[in-house]
C-alpha cells in the first residue's frame, strides 16, 4: 500500500546528510551533558519540518553547526559540492562565525543579531528551528539544575537572556508567524524560570 505521495518529500539526499551530520559530530556532546550531539541537529531539523521546511532546509538544519564547529569554511565547500548551492547557503547564513578562534561572543552575537535582517525567508526559518530547541533546552535544564545552569554558556545568565530576548525581537520582526510566536514563548519561560531560581 502506498502513503499517496508519488515520490518522497525526504530522499536519499537527507539520509546521507543525516550521515555526514552524525560523523562530523560524533565527538560532540551538548553543552554540560552526555548526549549525543546528533540528537540536537535531529531536534532542530524535526522543527524546521513541522514549520513545513522543504528537503533543503531539513538538510541545512543537520548541517547547520558544522561549520562553526568542524572545519569552517573548507567545511562549507563540502557542504556545497555535496548538497548543492541552497543548502550552503542556509547553512552559511546560520553561521555566526567561520573562523577559529571564534571573535569574542557579544559583538558575535550582536552582528548575528544585526545579520538578520538581511537574511532570507528560508534561512530565517531554519536559525529559528534551531533558537527555538536551544531555548527549550535552556529551559528544561533551568528546571532541573537552576541557576548552575548559566555556567555552561559564555555570555552568562545576564547574556544569555539578553540574547534570546534580542533574537525574539528580530525574529518577530523578520520572520513574524506561529513559529517565531512559538520561540517568543520559550524566551518568556526563560526569563520566568531565571527570576524564580
Amino acid at each position: 500500500m502506498t502513503d499517496g505521495f508519488a515520490t518522497p518529500f525526504l530522499t536519499d539526499r537527507f539520509d546521507d546528510a543525516l550521515a555526514y551530520a552524525s560523523h562530523l559530530h560524533r565527538a560532540q556532546r551538548r553543552k554540560g551533558s552526555e548526549i549525543p550531539y546528533v540528537s540536537y541537529l535531529l531536534a532542530v531539523a524535526a522543527i524546521a519540518l513541522e514549520n513545513r521546511a522543504d528537503e533543503d532546509q531539513a538538510i541545512a538544519a543537520l548541517l547547520h553547526d558544522a561549520v562553526e564547529d568542524q572545519g569552517g569554511l573548507a567545511q562549507l565547500e563540502a557542504i556545497r559540492a555535496r548538497f548543492g548551492g541552497g543548502v550552503a547557503e542556509i547553512v552559511a547564513d546560520c553561521t555566526d562565525a567561520h573562523e577559529e578562534p571564534k571573535p569574542a561572543w557579544r559583538p558575535r552575537k550582536e552582528a548575528y543579531i544585526a545579520s538578520l535582517t538581511h537574511k532570507p525567508a528560508r534561512s530565517l526559518a531554519v536559525s529559528l528551528a534551531d533558537k527555538t530547541h536551544n531555548a527549550s533546552a535552556i529551559n528544561a535544564d533551568l528546571r532541573a539544575m537552576g541557576e548552575a545552569v548559566w555556567s555552561r554558556f559564555t555570555g552568562g545568565r545576564e547574556g544569555t537572556l539578553w540574547y534570546y530576548r534580542a533574537l525574539a525581537e528580530a525574529f518577530r520582526a523578520h520572520a513574524p508567524g506561529i513559529a517565531a510566536e512559538r520561540f517568543a514563548r520559550e524566551v518568556a519561560e526563560m526569563e520566568e524560570l531565571a527570576a524564580r531560581a
